[in-house]
């Protein structure tokens, strides 16, 4: 165990001392999608894949990924932008730009507020993707012989990613068989913190929360511009229950919409400046209340290590995909330490050097590729995917390249385990 703690150290101060090195903020402007964070629509932009080993071949996968794009998760991010624009036009406090928004919102809020919650077309296209691409990379798992599993949580958005990226994957695969099933006893792995009562593990956590600063509150400060871009009069808000609220929607509104709608429907509601500051204050939330939520997530981790036991021990061909949550994805990164995003800064500001929601959008998803030699026995390698493109562990020494022993980081793992 002492060596792995010195691995970790070591990759984290060296994180530590290169994490100010490229400006986060930068990166966001440059890509709004980035700016919406976990609701923003999955990209794809991974880099060409890294060949295999030297006589080495891919041999089982083991997949987590996050159901596709939704509507709104809450069906109250519709309706309380709806109660404010229609108190605000009934009082007659709409400026020509709130005007315009509320005109532009009432024709689009139905269907969406119908629909809370469900998987979006998107979100279906974005599953099947994923799978074709899967297949294309890495043809050698997905063998007639192989053994396929397919489990989701019990979320219905869930339940159709799993359905939407299976049969896209026995289409570029047709002789596969894979087995599928939504269990409520699988959300002790696809949704830990969600378990059953009578399942539900706890562990020991050693998350600290960042120093607050300025980064809480930021945002705040554009809320009196926005305002009065639409409205010439505020009071009504005090009496519908405060502006807080209203500022959280629509700001929720503006990440996810582009999940199923492609026209404009802010207009010049919020600046680009204005939307980055957004963002970082919400990435700051969701670490408070995603990241520190690491340590959950050990039976998920627990359940990699026992299936990939099983698959190499099999010898055979197969994969084993797992359909969930961000709020899943944003726990587990941090747990493995991907590019040493397990370090916990100490201010607040620091967060988000080492922690992106943007890394979890929607259809988000990890992949453990597993290679074993072509002749004969050997050690079992892997490498990592999040999101299709290949990261780091910065607590394991690698071989070569993007590629790990499997048994260095299952030593890491019941370490981990172990101590939590």
């Amino acid at each position: 165990m002492r060596r792995f703690l010195i691995l970790i150290l070591a990759a984290c101060a060296s994180v530590a001392a290169s994490g100010q090195i490229y400006n986060v903020r930068d990166i966001v402007s440059a890509d709004m999608n980035k700016a919406a964070g976990c609701e923003g629509p999955y990209r794809y932009d991974a880099a060409p894949l890294t060949p295999s080993p030297k006589g080495y071949v891919p041999f089982y996968i083991s997949h987590y990924g996050r159901h596709g794009s939704r509507y709104a998760w809450n069906d109250g991010t519709y309706t309380t932008i709806k109660r404010v624009l229609e108190a605000a036009a009934k009082s007659g406090s709409l400026t020509e730009e709130g005007k315009a928004f509320h005109d532009r919102y009432m024709a689009f809020y139905r269907e969406p507020l119908i629909n809370t919650g469900d998987l979006t077309e998107l979100g279906y296209r974005q599953h099947a993707a994923i799978a074709a691409a899967m297949v294309a990379h890495f043809p050698e798992v997905f063998t007639p012989q192989g053994t396929f599993l397919a489990r989701s949580s019990t979320s219905p958005r869930a339940i159709a990613s799993m359905a939407s990226f299976c049969t896209s994957l026995q289409k570029s695969a047709p002789k596969v068989d894979i087995s599928m099933n939504s269990l409520h006893t699988n959300m002790t792995v696809m949704n830990p913190t969600e378990a059953p009562d009578e399942l539900l593990q706890k562990y020991r956590s050693d998350f600290k929360v960042p120093a607050p600063d300025n980064t809480t509150t930021v945002a705040s400060r554009h809320q009196d511009d926005i305002l009065d871009r639409l409205f010439s009069d505020r009071a009504f808000l005090e009496e519908i229950g405060g502006r807080n609220k209203f500022f959280h929607e629509l700001f929720m509104l503006w990440s996810g919409y582009h999940n199923y709608y492609y026209g404009d429907l802010f207009g010049n509601v919020f600046t680009e400046a204005e939307l980055v500051d957004f963002w970082e204050a919400e990435n700051y939330r969701l670490y408070l209340s995603h990241s520190s939520d690491r340590f959950q997530m050990i039976p998920l981790l627990k359940d990699i290590i026992e299936y990939a036991g099983s698959a190499i021990a099999g010898g055979g061909s197969g994969a084993d995909f797992r359909f969930g949550h961000d709020t899943v994805l944003n726990a587990l990164i941090p747990l493995l330490n991907i590019n040493g995003g397990g370090f916990q800064p100490d201010k607040a500001a620091e967060v988000k050097y080492y922690f992106q929601n943007f890394n979890c959008p929607k259809a988000a998803n990890l992949q453990f590729v597993f290679y074993k030699p072509k002749k004969g026995e050997g050690e079992i390698l892997f490498k990592l995917l999040m999101n299709e493109s290949e990261v780091t562990l910065p607590q394991l020494q690698a071989k070569e390249g993007p590629y790990y022993r499997w048994a260095d980081f299952a030593a890491w793992a019941e370490d981990v385990i172990a101590s939590h």
